[in-house]
């Protein structure tokens, strides 16, 4: 059954199957919809990782800690996680959104995947929530380096390019692999004035898009370094 292993996914099982799929029924399914199950979890989400945070970085300020956390808590972290969970299979959607693939749109995986921490807040309580946050993303917070600027790759060569007085990068969806319900986007960042060209490979097109991104970056600076 796809809730069971979902459950198995997140390394929770439900003691109430009516608050499972309650968290999975999008508004456009019904009344009894996800939406309220959102706004908690979207609470316990941002307070977990914000402690997880504050723990790994001891010497951050709250600005670095406040612009690490938002690059984790944001729409494509959270359905990147959801489609490796493969979430989308297990949602209720109304016809019009399942014609138009609403089980694979960002928006709605991410809303999805906060609507089943706050039902797990709801069932089990803030420190069994908690554990289930860190599961999904305590491997996120040991890949960070905090040297970094704590900005996105995309943002990082938006500015590079500006400091150049160089055009934006153009984004171009190169090719979508694999079946509906485990897809992966093949996107092309191109520097027309500096004839650079990377691809990047990701499970929704804006994970290809900074994979794209961090790939120009590292081109350019390595071009900066050999000067």
């Amino acid at each position: 059954m796809l809730t069971q292993r979902l459950q198995q996914a997140l390394g929770y099982t439900f003691i109430q199957p009516a608050l499972l799929m309650q968290a999975l029924t999008h508004r456009s399914f019904g009344a009894v919809n996800n939406e309220r199950l959102e706004f908690l979890g979207d609470a316990v989400l941002n307070c977990t990782v914000a402690r997880r945070l504050y723990e790994a970085f001891p010497h951050l300020p709250e600005g670095s800690l406040s612009r690490l956390r938002a690059n984790l808590v944001c729409q494509e972290t959270l359905a990147e996680i959801a489609i490796r969970l493969q979430l989308g299979e297990s949602l209720l959607l109304g016809e019009g959104e399942l014609k138009s693939g609403g089980f694979r749109r960002p928006s709605i995986l991410a809303d999805a995947l906060e609507s089943l921490l706050g039902a797990i807040f709801l069932e089990a309580g803030f420190d069994e929530a908690q554990r289930v946050v860190r599961g999904l993303f305590d491997p996120l917070v040991a890949k960070i380096d905090p040297k970094a600027s704590g900005k996105d790759a995309k943002t990082q060569l938006q500015e590079m390019l500006q400091s150049r007085r160089l055009p934006l990068p153009d984004y171009r969806l190169i090719d979508t692999q694999g079946e509906a319900h485990d897809q992966s986007f093949i996107v092309e960042c191109v520097l027309t004035k500096l004839a650079l060209r990377t691809r990047g490979v990701g499970k929704s097109r804006r994970a290809a898009e900074q994979e794209a991104a961090r790939q120009a970056c590292a081109a350019l600076k390595n071009e900066q370094a050999a000067k």
